[in-house]
C-alpha cells in the first residue's frame, strides 16, 4: 500500500511517502522570509511523486493532520488532502496534532499533551500507547494543572512548558525536539488503515479547530 501524508499544522511542513512500511521520501519544509511553509506543499508533492515515477492516482491513501494548530495550516493541508483524495478516489485519514505529538513518548507512561490555545486556555488530550483516552479538548490553563500527575509523560510547547514549570511540572517541549513528526503521522495513518474498519471517505475529514479563530469586526463608518 502506498500512502502520502502531510502536516501543515505545526511550525514546519512535513511530507512522507511510504510503500507499506518502507519510507520512500521524507521532507521537512521551513518557512521563508516571503512565504509560509504550507505554500510549498503542492510543489513539493509534485516533486516527491515525480522523483519516484508516481502519480497521485498510484497512491492508495492520504493522511493529514486535522489540527488543532495553525488555522492557516489546517485549512491548507485539509483542502489539498480532500481535493486529491476526491479526484483520485483515495482513502483519506485524518489525525489530530495532539495524537501525533503523543508519539514523542517512548516510555510506557500515560501521555498527556498540553499545548497553548491562547486566551488562558490549552488544548488537552490523553493517550496510552496507541489508545486515545481523552480526545483533544479545550481546557482552562489552571484547570489543566489539576489533571497532571508525576506518573504522566507530559508533552507541551514552549509557552505551556514555561507555565508548567512555574507549577513545578516538567514536560517535554516538542518545539525543542528534532524528531520528524511527519514520520509519526505516517505510522499512525498506517496503523489506522490496518486496524480500523472504516471507508476513510474524504468527505468525513474536516478541520478540528476546537477554538474558533478570532474575528476582528470592521470599524463602523462615520458620517461624512
Amino acid at each position: 500500500m502506498k500512502t502520502l501524508v502531510f502536516d501543515t499544522c505545526f511550525n514546519k511542513t512535513y511530507l512522507v511517502l511510504k510503500s507499506d512500511e518502507n519510507i520512500l521520501a521524507s521532507e521537512i519544509i521551513d518557512s521563508t522570509d516571503t512565504n509560509y511553509h504550507s505554500a510549498y506543499l503542492i510543489p513539493k508533492i509534485k516533486d516527491v511523486l515525480k522523483a519516484k515515477s508516481l502519480l497521485v492516482r498510484d497512491l492508495d491513501a492520504i493522511g493529514v493532520n486535522i489540527g488543532p494548530g495553525s488555522f492557516t495550516g489546517i485549512r491548507a493541508g485539509i483542502t489539498i488532502a480532500r481535493v486529491l483524495s476526491q479526484q483520485a478516489g483515495l482513502k483519506l485519514v485524518g489525525v489530530t496534532s495532539l495524537e501525533i505529538l503523543s508519539k514523542l513518548n517512548m516510555s510506557d507512561k500515560k501521555t498527556i499533551v498540553v499545548t497553548d490555545a491562547r486566551k488562558n486556555k490549552v488544548y488537552f488530550a490523553e493517550y496510552k500507547n496507541s489508545d486515545v483516552i481523552t480526545e483533544p479538548t479545550l481546557v482552562e490553563k489552571d484547570e489543566s494543572i489539576e489533571k497532571l500527575s508525576s506518573d504522566d509523560f507530559v508533552i507541551s510547547d514552549s509557552s505551556i512548558s514555561e507555565f508548567l514549570l512555574e507549577h513545578s511540572i516538567k514536560s517535554l517541549n516538542y518545539e525543542n525536539c528534532s524528531d520528524n513528526l511527519g514520520e509519526f503521522l505516517s505510522d499512525i495513518v498506517s496503523h489506522k488503515l490496518k486496524t480500523q474498519n472504516e471507508d476513510f471517505n474524504w468527505a468525513k475529514v474536516k478541520p478540528l479547530y476546537i477554538q474558533k479563530p478570532s474575528i476582528t469586526k470592521p470599524k463602523e463608518l462615520k458620517n461624512v
